[in-house]
């Protein structure tokens, strides 16, 4: 007697589409939260507050997205969480908290900000020291993440010290400040230099670094301008003098990258999730002009310069935001049930 035949499995649904698109996100996907959150940043610095918010709920919005899906993935996929914790990207995940925490500070809800460095302090040593263990010669722009990180924290310390007058807080910033630039330097040394030519898009986080190395310090003035005694007159000027290197250092690699970009065409695809490691260092680059400017030094035409680079990032940001919607339809199209 012939068995009875065997059930057609049931067709995919768009719900069951779009969680396979959203599961096949690289840890990398925080990047796109930091390139929003900091051209958020950078409008409010330039005094665009409307536009500012909207890209805060943005970067709120994704932020939580991400946040809740790192918890279900260390939950349910602790080996795949494990994995993904050794990659450098994965500090795309403090990073972002810090920039969403930063931003959200200059709004004066202090309170949420700190509840953002908070959580930020406990994943950076451990997401840290995972990824320092598979550091090794040749790699990609994405291993100065190690430093956008600690340098996020900076920042996102010294706004608070200067926010609520804590001397301890400051001092605890200009140590991450110094931390951050020695990993600057120990990455710098492991990153492959033909990614200036080769890379497909986060070769400019070597430039992006030294950008948000240059606010942390800028912040930290600030900070000691606010009347709090941090340190004495000579390593203010030890401080000032090298944010502005940093800002100098940053702004050549922004125009090496960009020429590199004309000079070696990428031949990509459309999207590429890593061109928001593009972005986040554009308009990290603009944001500490805007930045330098305001608190370290006394020189009107930086803040010209900053509002040329936050628009060529604003542009940027649309781009690959346009791009990376196409490409997450598509995905979802070709899953979805025809």
């Amino acid at each position: 007697m012939s068995g009875s035949p065997a059930s057609p499995s049931p067709a995919p649904s768009l719900g069951s589409a779009l969680r396979a698109w959203w599961a096949g996100r690289p840890p990398t996907a925080g990047a796109a939260v930091m390139a929003t959150g900091v051209v958020s940043i950078g409008l409010h610095l330039a005094g665009y507050d409307v536009l500012s918010r909207v890209t805060l709920a943005m970067t709120a919005a994704a932020w939580v997205a991400l946040a809740a899906d790192f918890a279900v993935r260390l939950v349910r996929g602790r080996e795949r969480w494990l994995t993904e914790a050794g990659t450098p990207g994965a500090l795309t995940a403090v990073a972002a908290t810090t920039v969403l925490g930063t931003r959200v500070c200059a709004l004066g809800r202090v309170t949420l900000a700190e509840a953002l460095l908070a959580l930020a302090v406990v994943l950076w040593p451990v997401l840290l020291a995972t990824v320092v263990r598979q550091w090794r010669r040749g790699m990609p722009g994405a291993v100065f993440l190690c430093c956008v990180a600690t340098q996020g924290l900076a920042v996102q310390g010294a706004v608070l010290a200067k926010a609520e007058a804590a001397a301890w807080l400051a001092h605890t910033a200009l140590v991450l400040f110094w931390l951050g630039l020695v990993l600057y330097a120990v990455a710098l040394a492991l990153f492959d230099l033909r990614q200036v030519a080769e890379g497909a898009g986060d070769q400019w986080v070597a430039g992006g670094a030294l950008a948000v190395s240059a606010p942390a310090g800028a912040e930290l003035l600030a900070a000691d301008d606010e009347g709090l005694y941090l340190w004495n007159d000579d390593d203010t000027g030890v401080l000032r003098t090298v944010t502005v290197a940093l800002l100098v250092l940053a702004l050549t690699w922004y125009a090496v990258l960009l020429v590199a970009e004309v000079r070696w065409p990428r031949p990509r695809p459309r999207y590429d999730m890593c061109r928001w490691a593009t972005v986040f260092p554009m308009g990290m680059t603009a944001a500490a002009t805007l930045s330098v400017a305001a608190a370290a030094v006394d020189v009107p035409s930086l803040r010209g310069l900053g509002e040329v680079l936050l628009w060529a990032a604003v542009a940027a940001w649309l781009a690959v935001a346009a791009a990376a919607l196409a490409a997450a339809l598509a995905s979802v199209r070709a899953r979805a049930p025809r």
